[in-house]
């Protein structure tokens, strides 16, 4: 059995190192202008790798199934997930004819990134490109990116649905995230309430960003805080109530649990009453249903955000399979998601799960102040025991759980 297996969006990611006094120059990406850069980095990207090799890092029993072409791009997708582990490639498609996805990643010191993608094969992916054999031997199936990739969200998310019908006929517990979707193209104009309606009843996790969610199903709000603060300063102007509501639509649409990534704010989560787990009867499993808690971010230096919303996701996901209580899952979660940021590129600094459970328990410094939280005027408090926010649809367990 895989403990995981990770399906979607694949990318063959190009990264030029950027010296912070080029990211800071007035010239910088101007028209017409020359910014000198350091070395390239050649890694790939895209949810299959980004979450999957956290969850090898974390050491999980993975499988990848990505779409690629029959080109040297293609190929250097293989030879990068090689090099980690030949038996990630095991599952992955080449199709003959078709153009292997690529991303040029734009990551200066200190700013979120900026991405300039081709989706290449990705469009074509398809339900039938992952096995109803495979299905049978996970215990989870994560889904990523519908918002790049054409068939995932034509016809109002219909071929979505049917693999997220398949995972969970086969008994997988299913987990799907998304992407900020480029409004020109048909991920943009998609009807993302029409397909979120559709897909979510047979989705146990769902896991956006809140500004992903906030465009999907809040057009006019995203917007108009756009138009307020800019792009960049989006995340400080979503409120408690935004987030809430996105989450409160999610779940009566059908989804189990949602998490909502908040960047440097951290992660909420907030789930119904029912049970999701990988064992029923471990004690933890009682503990995931009817919370809502915000988990703030952990001190760090950031290098990059390079897939740092996917490694978030895979600290979710590990210590969901793992067993732990939805507490101290959600902040093994950010603490994966803060590894990540400590590098570059979207996996380098994550740890493997001992030493990332001992960082925790060893006091590392968070985020908890009122400008990063939900704040105790909207019904929230914070818990010295389990470090974490709580809110006001909580139901806080019969013992405050300590690290």
């Amino acid at each position: 059995m895989y403990d995981a297996l990770i399906v979607g969006h694949i990318s063959l990611d190009l990264i030029p190192a950027i010296p912070l006094a080029a990211a800071q120059a007035p010239s910088f990406l101007q028209p017409g202008r020359l910014a000198e850069t350091g070395p390239l980095m050649i890694t790939t990207g895209g949810v299959t790798t980004n979450t999957g090799f956290a969850l090898h890092q974390l050491g999980l029993n993975v499988a990848l199934v990505g779409r690629l072409g029959d080109d040297a791009s293609g190929d250097m997708v293989k030879q990068v997930i090689a090099a980690r582990d030949p038996r990630l490639t095991e599952h992955l498609v080449t199709i003959p004819g078709e153009s292997s996805p690529y991303t040029f990643v734009i990551n200066p010191p200190g700013v979120d990134r900026t991405f300039l993608h081709g989706p290449g094969a990705n469009d074509s992916f398809g339900p039938e490109d992952v096995s109803d054999a495979l299905l049978a031997q996970t215990r989870l199936m994560h889904m990523g990116y519908p918002p790049l990739m054409r068939r995932m969200h034509h016809q109002g998310g219909r071929e979505l649905e049917t693999l997220f019908c398949r995972a969970k006929a086969a008994g997988a517990i299913t987990s799907l995230d998304t992407s900020m979707p480029d409004p020109t193209t048909s991920g943009g104009k998609a009807d993302w309430a029409e397909i979120l309606s559709r897909v979510l009843p047979h989705v146990d996790l769902f896991q956006p960003s809140v500004e992903e969610l906030l465009l999907m199903l809040r057009r006019k709000r995203f917007d108009q805080l756009t138009a307020e603060v800019g792009h960049a300063n989006l995340i400080d102007a979503v409120t408690i109530d935004d987030i809430s509501s996105l989450a409160e639509q999610s779940l009566d649409w059908g989804a189990r649990i949602v998490a909502l990534k908040l960047g440097h704010r951290g992660l909420y989560l907030r789930s119904d009453d029912e049970l999701v787990t990988t064992d029923p009867k471990a004690d933890a499993a009682r503990d995931w249903a009817s919370r809502e808690m915000w988990a703030p971010c952990f001190d760090v230096e950031v290098v990059g955000t390079v897939g740092s919303g996917d490694s978030t996701i895979a600290g979710m996901l590990a210590g969901l399979i793992k067993g732990q209580s939805a507490q101290k899952a959600i902040l093994t979660a950010v603490a994966v998601g803060a590894c990540n940021v400590e590098a570059a590129d979207s996996i380098s600094g994550i740890l493997n799960w001992q030493d990332t459970q001992n960082r925790i328990r060893r006091g590392w410094a968070q985020q908890i102040e009122l400008a990063n939280a939900p704040g105790e005027e909207k019904g929230w408090h914070y818990c010295d025991a389990t470090r974490l926010w709580h809110g006001p649809h909580d139901r806080l367990p019969r013992q405050k759980e300590a690290w």
